[in-house]
């Protein structure tokens, strides 16, 4: 019972010309529930560019998922807001740019996606640690906070600007 036929991984066999007991996948095998057909959804783009569009409707819980995403694994380099100065670079990490930065709020929202599943400069890939309809979430959050950080009055709505002139 010790030493029973069957074929162990790793294991030379010479039944296989390559000699190998592992067998390599079949060419174009998808595993159960990872066809990613959606290119928007999973790279971030269409037609080869950045996406300029989300792949989802910016729902209320669509941008609070990107919040809580957001400030577990954004927070901590990025801080709160997005403006990059987070508990990791005040303890000597080197500081990401802030989200506010004109040429960052000008790039188109499949850009963050990009970053977050590629990685960019010193920030490395999350996309083993973020599915992909979380980092659309985060996507759309960073949107949120840079609106937030410079929004001006001709982005509210009329009938909420007399509101804002009674909280002063």
């Amino acid at each position: 019972m010790h030493d029973q036929p069957k074929l162990e991984p790793l294991e030379k066999n010479s039944f296989f010309a390559d000699q190998r007991a592992s067998r390599p996948l079949v060419e174009g095998t998808v595993a159960r529930g990872q066809l990613r057909i959606d290119e928007h959804l999973y790279t971030g783009k269409v037609n080869g560019e950045l996406a300029t569009t989300l792949p989802f409707a910016a729902t209320k819980e669509a941008l609070e998922r990107g919040r809580e995403r957001y400030n577990i694994f954004c927070a901590p380099c990025h801080d709160r807001v997005g403006s990059g100065n987070g508990m990791i670079v005040q303890r000597g990490f080197r500081k990401p740019p802030s989200f506010h930065l004109e040429r960052l709020r000008e790039m188109p929202v499949g850009h963050y996606f990009d970053v977050m599943t590629n990685g960019f400069g010193t920030m490395y890939s999350y996309s083993d640690r973020i599915t992909p309809k979380d980092r659309w979430a985060i996507a759309a959050y960073i949107r949120v906070l840079q609106l937030s950080q410079n929004a001006t009055l001709s982005d509210v709505p009329q009938e909420q600007r007399s509101k804002l002139s009674e909280n002063k």
